[in-house]
Order: C-alpha cells, then sequence, then structure tokens
C-alpha cells in the first residue's frame, strides 16, 4: 500500500504532488508515496492551489472550507488536511 495519507486525531493529511500547467484537472495516481493531482492552473498566485482545494473538494464531496493546506503553499510537494469522514469517499475515489 502507497501512504500517501495518515490520520491525524479528526483529520486526514494527504500527501500530494501538485502537476500544474496540465490541460485538464485530473487524479494521476499515486507515486512514492503521494497522490498526484494534475492541475488546469498554472502556478502563480495561489491558482493552482486553489483550483487543488476546489478539485479535492468536489470529488470528495467535501465544503472547501474544511480542506487546509498544511504545508507546501509555494511548493509542487504538498500536505493537505481534510476530514476524517471523508475517508471512505477518499478510498472509493483513489483506491486508498
Amino acid at each position: 500500500m502507497n501512504n500517501y495519507f495518515r490520520i491525524d486525531g479528526d483529520k486526514i493529511r494527504l500527501e500530494i504532488k501538485a502537476l500544474p500547467g496540465a490541460s485538464k484537472t485530473e487524479l494521476a495516481g499515486i507515486k512514492d508515496g503521494r497522490l498526484r493531482i494534475r492541475l488546469a492552473a498554472a502556478p502563480e498566485d495561489g491558482k493552482a492551489n486553489a483550483e487543488m482545494i476546489n478539485f479535492l473538494s468536489k470529488t470528495l464531496d467535501c465544503p472547501k472550507r474544511d480542506l487546509q493546506i498544511l504545508s507546501g503553499e509555494k511548493s509542487r510537494i504538498k500536505t493537505v488536511a481534510i476530514p476524517l469522514e471523508c475517508k471512505a469517499r477518499m478510498e472509493g475515489i483513489v483506491g486508498g
């Protein structure tokens, strides 16, 4: 199993590698213990971060306000916190 997430209290910490500048926002698999997400946004002025949060919110059916970038705001390597309630949805989508 790829350990791209861990449970931390009432949150799940997702380890993500963002791939900005793609033609379409989509999951790109799991590699090196990170969930890879292609983002149809440029890595400037927070556009890619906003696109990633929007994508995760829609994909996991979790409100954007409940998702938080914990580290890597200016990096492609990020840690994002999501509510524990989203775990089953996350596993159904990425096979966690």
